[in-house]
């Protein structure tokens, strides 16, 4: 079943941390990267950072209200 992601929690830097499914699971930063990449949740995709990391983007569509920085917070 795919899901996406409908929520976020941010560390003090407001940095992504984590996400809540919509199925109402709570992901760590890792486990959505894998997530993504099995294409288990849907509406982002994964790249590597400058830094060599590995990070979390939402898919561009032009709609500035479900990118991941600005999803709610839980």
């Amino acid at each position: 079943m795919s899901e996406t992601f409908v929520a976020v929690q941010k560390n003090g830097d407001g940095d992504i941390t984590g996400f809540k499914t919509s199925s109402g699971r709570v992901l760590s930063y890792q486990e959505a990267i894998s997530d993504v990449n099995q294409g288990i949740v849907l509406g982002a995709n994964v790249f590597k950072g400058k830094d060599g990391e590995m990070y979390i983007r939402g898919n561009a569509d032009g709609d500035p209200t479900n990118n991941l920085d600005n999803l709610p917070l839980f």
